[in-house]
């Protein structure tokens, strides 16, 4: 995916507090639970419950979000498309990690199994 600088900054300075409702949101109305989505969040992330918390009522950017994670050697396995753009072939390292998150949520609001959500061998 080639996008403009503009697009990569304006998703650098959104908060993941600002979003996270959204997830929520997504998930429980197909019938996913707060819980499945920390797990998804954490999976991909390597953040606790307590510091998940933590950054979103710090209110961090996705930016310091993603600086702060330890990203799984497994999202690489992140395939397909979200937001009309092929994960595997957005070019800027931030974007790709917020569409990665997008499609774990996206993939657990769609009923698939967590085994397979999370890449599981």
């Amino acid at each position: 995916m080639t996008s403009t600088n503009d697009h990569n900054e304006r998703m650098a300075k959104l908060t993941f507090a600002s979003v996270y409702p959204h997830y929520v949101t997504k998930v429980e109305k197909k019938g996913r639970t707060r819980e499945e989505l920390h797990q998804v969040i954490s999976w991909l992330t390597g953040f606790n419950e307590q510091a998940l918390e933590k950054h979103i009522s710090d209110k961090i950017t996705f930016k310091h979000f993603f600086q702060k994670a330890r990203l799984n050697p497994n999202a690489h396995l992140i395939t397909g498309m979200i937001c009309g753009y092929r994960v595997e072939e957005i070019e800027n390292p931030l974007t790709q990690q917020i569409r990665y998150l997008d499609k774990l949520v996206d993939e657990l609001a769609k009923g698939k199994k967590m085994e397979k959500i999370l890449r599981a061998e």
